[in-house]
């Protein structure tokens, strides 16, 4: 039996339609599944977790964006259920992680279906999963004015907030501990990268690999704004990594603290202290 989780309402109505194809897929095939789903993301994370626990579960399968995909990681994560993710949102970074094109849907359920796993890391910041980056600073408070903003909608609302936010934007003094190396830095942005990218598509990690048991930690120390907005294009290739203000530093165990608030995954942790592990293998799921 697999548990079906879908967020009808994920890229303006993608997760519905997706959810189809995924269930027809399945009948198609022949394949026995539950559709798990709540008015709200407690009741549908209690809905997967009683199919965890009452099910001779085969998988999860997330039709949705980067917020269902961290809503489920929360209960497949440690366990040895696999979780295939059906790309639905308007970023989908862990499924950008995972190598797929975002048009192969159906080669995603193929290898689900016939396929065996294949274990990646996972990040876990203070006992909270998440899969792609976990990250503080400029791009933490874009998050929180992203959150706020009613207009435009989709992946346009990201840069409007960017602009929005640069305006009265002062760097961090930050306090960075990595496997034990003490590093006090002035920071705008802090990306710590179980996988490469974040905020529909930003290679923050570049170098990132889920399956190396390492961070990969990005560190962009003060520039002007200007200059700011002339580096950041480079950010969706990579790029940026050669700028001199970028710094990357690897490492399993990363605590970090500041006057700011962390995100991971698009999802707010809250304000800093936080210690962010990476758990090798922590996660079965397919990758291209």
């Amino acid at each position: 039996m697999w548990g079906v989780v879908i967020n009808p309402i994920s890229g303006r109505g993608v997760g519905a339609q997706f959810g189809i194809q995924v269930t027809n897929f399945l009948s198609n095939h022949g394949v026995a599944y539950r559709i798990l789903s709540g008015s709200s993301a407690e009741q549908t994370s209690e809905a997967l977790r009683q199919f965890l626990l009452n099910e001779d579960c085969d998988g999860v399968i997330a039709v949705g964006g980067d917020g269902l995909v961290h809503l489920v990681l929360q209960q497949v994560a440690g366990t040895k259920v696999p979780l295939a993710v059906v790309p639905a949102g308007t970023g989908n970074d862990f499924y950008r992680t995972l190598g797929w094109p975002l048009n192969e849907i159906e080669k995603v359920l193929t290898a689900a279906l016939f396929t065996s796993p294949t274990a990646i890391d996972l990040g876990v910041v203070d006992g909270e999963w998440f899969g792609a980056i976990l990250s503080t600073g400029f791009d933490s408070l874009v998050n929180e004015r992203a959150n706020k903003l009613r207009w435009p909608k989709g992946p346009m609302k990201y840069n409007v907030a960017i602009l929005l936010e640069l305006v009265g934007f002062a760097p961090r003094n930050y306090e960075l501990s990595i496997d034990g190396l003490k590093i006090s830095t002035r920071a705008m942005l802090i990306a710590i990268g179980n996988g490469s990218s974040y905020g529909g598509g930003m290679k923050a990690c570049p170098g990132a690999e889920v399956n190396d048991g390492l961070f990969d930690v990005m560190v962009l120390s003060p520039i002007s704004k200007l200059r700011f907005l002339k580096v950041f294009p480079r950010v969706y290739s990579g790029s940026h990594v050669s700028h001199p203000a970028v710094k990357i530093y690897r490492g399993k165990e990363i605590s970090i603290d500041a006057d700011a608030i962390a995100y991971a995954d698009g999802e707010r942790v809250g304000p800093l202290p936080v210690k962010a592990e990476t758990i090798r293998g922590a996660l079965l799921t397919w990758c291209e």
